[in-house]
């Protein structure tokens, strides 16, 4: 049972120096509930502190005073705590500045590779416990171009810490840049994140891992375990591409529509449009306000195929709901949302919320 459990905890730690088609992978989850609810179609659009996450080009749209914004949610039944903090404001006339603080983790994991001592006795005072976390800390910079009407532009620089309790950890840097323009009605965006790849470097404590390790050799495949001795992980570049379009339906009554594009280049996914060069993953939201108070949203996206038992094929989306309101520079955001296929995961309950001080002081 001891070796077992210790082969099942350690095996990840195997694959550390490939280049993965999903390191990083917490940076894709999301923030703020109002855009989980529109199945993340932001891209174009977003312009307020949340932009420091989706498209740094949308604080450029931050003109007056500092925002604020927070989100906690949880997953897999409560195992995993995902949580969300980030703050923007003004530099100048046309430039804003923004920082963002995200971990995703999982707490109180029991460590039992210490259970049965060296006499092969059983003690259960020998377990203990420790937590596997991914945190981001992002600095964002925009500006808004001063020869081209409707654009702008900023860059994102990530620092990454990844932990598995005391047996490793890793440090990791990347940047992002983005843009958006707008014309009448119309908002069009993009961001290319990971642009030079993010690089992740694992360090290992072997001491820690070597008894392990020793205990689980020959009982897997019959084979030798070794220690990991490569350390680099690489995040390759990701494509975010997004258009809206706004609509005022009558003096009370406004709505927000967004098509977003998901483009990848790590290898053959599980996508609507997938091939060896890249994939596309579509997303679709939209946002109906009434009198700039409350809104109702609603999306669909994360298309995959699956394959029945009987060998036939068919096509899934994740559809995705939410309600906001606005009071006095103050937003509370709900989305009813799921972290990935809608078949694989039970859906969540997302709270977040958002504090505008101009609009604050203006009322």
């Amino acid at each position: 049972m001891k070796k077992l459990a210790a082969a099942l905890l350690f095996l990840p730690l195997l694959t550390f120096g490939q280049g993965r088609k999903y390191s990083n992978e917490f940076l894709n989850i999301g923030v703020d509930a109002r855009a989980m609810a529109m199945s993340n179609s932001v891209i174009g659009s977003v312009n307020d502190v949340t932009a420091g996450y989706w498209n740094p080009a949308g604080l450029a749209a931050i003109k007056d005073d500092w925002q604020a914004a927070a989100m906690h949610a949880e997953y897999f039944a409560s195992i995993a705590q995902y949580d969300y903090l980030s703050y923007a404001m003004p530099v100048d006339a046309v430039s804003t500045a923004g920082i963002t603080l995200i971990r995703f983790g999982v707490d109180d994991i029991l460590d039992t590779t210490e259970l049965i001592d060296e006499e092969g006795n059983v003690d259960y005072n020998r377990i203990t416990k420790f937590s596997a976390a991914d945190y981001a800390l992002i600095g964002s910079y925009a500006r808004e171009s001063e020869k081209i009407a409707n654009l702008r532009y900023g860059a994102n620089v990530k620092i990454i810490y990844r932990q598995i309790g005391d047996f490793a950890n890793a440090i990791g840097f990347g940047f992002d840049v983005g843009a958006q323009y707008s014309i009448s009605r119309w908002q069009f965006g993009a961001n290319l994140r990971d642009v030079t790849s993010t690089f992740n470097s694992w360090s290992f404590n072997e001491d820690k891992l070597k008894q392990a390790f020793d205990n689980t050799n020959n009982q897997t495949s019959g084979g030798q375990n070794e220690l990991p001795e490569e350390n680099l992980e690489l995040t390759i570049p990701r494509l975010l591409l997004g258009i809206g379009r706004n609509f005022r339906l009558n003096e009370k009554y406004t709505l927000h529509t967004e098509l977003n594009f998901d483009v990848t280049f790590d290898g053959q996914r599980n996508t609507l449009v997938s091939s060896g060069f890249g994939n596309i993953d579509p997303g679709f939201g939209f946002e109906l306000g009434y009198r700039d108070f409350i809104f109702l949203r609603g999306g669909a996206g994360n298309v995959q195929k699956v394959r029945d038992f009987n060998g036939t094929s068919s096509y899934t989306l994740q559809p995705n709901l939410g309600i906001g309101f606005k009071y006095r520079g103050i937003h509370i955001d709900y989305a009813l949302t799921d972290i990935g296929n809608v078949s694989d995961a039970l859906y969540s309950n997302i709270f977040s919320v958002k504090f505008n001080f101009a609009a604050f002081k203006r009322s």
